[in-house]
């Protein structure tokens, strides 16, 4: 089979990078979790004294994006890449509510967005690639071969969040879950640059009620039909 791009788009919440690890794993292609860029950049800021009292101060931050290299390095025990800021592993840092509660405004900022893209664009270029995101098959990757856009209802999602969140033994309300996830659905879908949209030729995945061996066949065959073509 050749080497193509998949790009997989979609809610917060919807699982989008367990299902796209799972199948880089499977198929031998390089996973990128766009979110966790974004949410790396988030941290950044959060740590640097770039956002206080919920406000960005966005002419420093903009001065700053030189200092923000984001790789992914893959990681044996876990079987999935970490994600690593300028060099340092950042990977469960960005995985916090705090982090989650100020992503979707810096990931609204243009500068932000358009150096993203930037080392998206440097990530993929060999093919063989998954990426997801919000705007991977509309902006970073429009061409590419296998475009999924994921959903779920928000009750679903907020109940995964929590899901996770209390695994990893954070105490956490679920009614501020829900909250934040239908406030990042609402930022999504309407900020000017880039905002989350279905592609007009990707396939829809309604995951609200799949078991992961159902999601994971689903996902398989839209590769094979794909790579195929």
């Amino acid at each position: 089979m050749k080497k193509i791009t998949i790009a997989i788009d979609g809610y917060s919440s919807c699982g989008k990078s367990t299902m796209a690890k799972d199948l880089a794993s499977e198929i031998g292609y390089v996973y990128v979790d766009s979110g966790a860029m974004y949410r790396t950049v988030t941290l950044y800021a959060l740590e640097h004294g770039i956002i206080k009292d919920g406000q960005i101060d966005e002419e420093r931050l903009s001065s700053e994006m030189k200092n923000i290299e984001i790789s992914f390095v893959f990681n044996p025990e876990r079987g999935r890449p970490d994600t690593y800021l300028s060099g340092v592993c950042v990977e469960n840092r960005i995985r916090t509510l705090e982090v989650s509660n100020h992503v979707s405004h810096i990931a609204a900022l243009g500068f932000v967005r358009k150096e993203m893209v930037r080392q998206q664009h440097r990530m993929g270029k060999e093919g063989g690639i998954i990426m997801d995101g919000r705007d991977i098959g509309t902006t970073v990757f429009p061409n590419a071969e296998l475009k999924i856009f994921v959903t779920a209802s928000p009750e679903v999602r907020a109940q995964r969040r929590y899901d996770e969140l209390t695994a990893k033994g954070e105490i956490c309300n679920m009614a501020d879950i829900l909250r934040n996830v239908e406030e990042r659905d609402y930022i999504d879908t309407h900020r000017d640059i880039s905002p989350l949209r279905q592609a007009e030729d990707a396939i829809v995945l309604d995951n609200s009620s799949l078991t992961i061996a159902e999601q994971k066949a689903w996902l398989l065959q839209a590769y094979q039909k794909a790579a195929k073509d």
